[in-house]
């Protein structure tokens, strides 16, 4: 990490993207002393399974959905860091089924190190992103940090019946994934200056691809459970969902979709040390199948900046699912798995 800009943001922070992330393990480890006590009965969701947000209700039609994610730059880009930076935001109400509202900005840079317009260029990226989403920056918080920090406080809106929680999947449901795997990868493979860039653009539109079909998605009564994958890879937003749900999620590797680049440069080594982290988190809770290589389990536990979709529906409505995601752009989007009785993650 240098102390001067050299026009790579990147440079300025030890990490980057929903790779910051704190590990599982020791996430759960400092929630551990802080207990939540006495919980209203309008509070819906809350930290407990790691739900994507909080939900709280205010009347028998509405409940509010309220959700913060930051972190440091994931490309050097500034305009597109904070485009990366807000849709990671923003995703987490479409992942509970509601609809955003509006977003409050959260800013640390380091002033005496950024150039001003490098810094506008962050924040406006981060407003194009919610001007799509049809949403208003209303405020916010700003500090002066020794690396740059980007994000958004959303908050949303749904309607308690239609809210989907990470912890509602059934025995027999259908797993769909939204968005290929490997953003972490390509990152990574960024850093290194090894990302080509065709790659590079892969990486800008997936990241910044809004997950609006949540919305719509939550209107189906077959669909039983939504998450995004971000920071704890695949296999940790699954475990997610197989925890909270009392059940073990079964998965096929050759369904799973994949960036191609991304294959390429995990074959040669090159992914996230959060990946690493991560298995150490959560590995003994998954069972690999004894073909698969140590490249597919760093693919399955690699960081997803601002992930597609992860949802669990009754089989009978897997077409209808496929449907509204790829009406809503999302092409690779494909059934990957299922939930069964037992615990953890398995994948053949």
């Amino acid at each position: 990490m240098t102390t001067t800009y050299n026009g790579r943001l990147t440079s300025l922070s030890h990490g980057g993207g929903c790779g910051c992330k704190i590990a599982p393990g020791i996430l759960s480890d400092i929630l551990k002393a802080s207990p939540m006590r006495n919980l209203p009965a309008a509070l819906l969701a809350g930290s407990d399974n790691n739900e994507d947000a909080a939900v709280y209700q205010i009347n028998e039609h509405q409940a509010i959905v309220a959700t913060t994610d930051f972190f440091m730059p994931i490309v050097d880009d500034p305009f597109e860091f904070g485009r990366i930076a807000a849709t990671n935001a923003i995703s987490d109400i479409y992942a509970m089924g509601a609809q955003p509202l509006f977003a409050l900005a959260l800013l640390g840079m380091p002033i005496a190190v950024l150039p001003l317009e490098v810094i506008q260029q962050v924040t406006a990226g981060g407003e194009s992103v919610c001007n799509d989403a049809g949403i208003m920056i209303a405020g916010g918080h700003s500090i002066d940090t020794v690396e740059p920090i980007y994000g958004l406080v959303a908050i949303g809106i749904v309607d308690p019946k239609k809210l989907k929680l990470n912890s509602g999947a059934r025995a027999g449901d259908s797993i769909i994934l939204s968005k290929p795997l490997g953003v972490g990868i390509l990152s990574a493979a960024l850093k290194k200056e090894l990302l080509s860039e065709s790659g590079y653009q892969e990486m800008i539109a997936l990241t910044t691809k809004l997950n609006k079909p949540g919305v719509a998605l939550a209107q189906l009564e077959g669909v039983h459970a939504l998450t995004d994958v971000t920071g704890f890879g695949l296999a940790g937003h699954l475990l997610e969902m197989a925890r909270g749900s009392k059940l073990m999620a079964q998965v096929n590797w050759d369904a799973i979709p994949i960036i191609d680049e991304a294959i390429q440069h995990v074959k040669a080594d090159i992914y996230t040390g959060a990946s690493t982290r991560n298995w150490a988190g959560y590995g003994s809770e998954v069972t690999l199948a004894s073909n698969l290589a140590l490249w597919q389990q760093n693919l399955l536990t690699d960081p997803q900046t601002s992930g597609g979709l992860l949802i669990s529906c009754a089989p009978e409505q897997e077409a209808e699912v496929l449907s509204i995601l790829n009406a809503g752009g999302f092409v690779s989007a494909q059934k990957i798995g299922h939930f069964a009785a037992g615990t953890g993650l398995s994948v053949v």
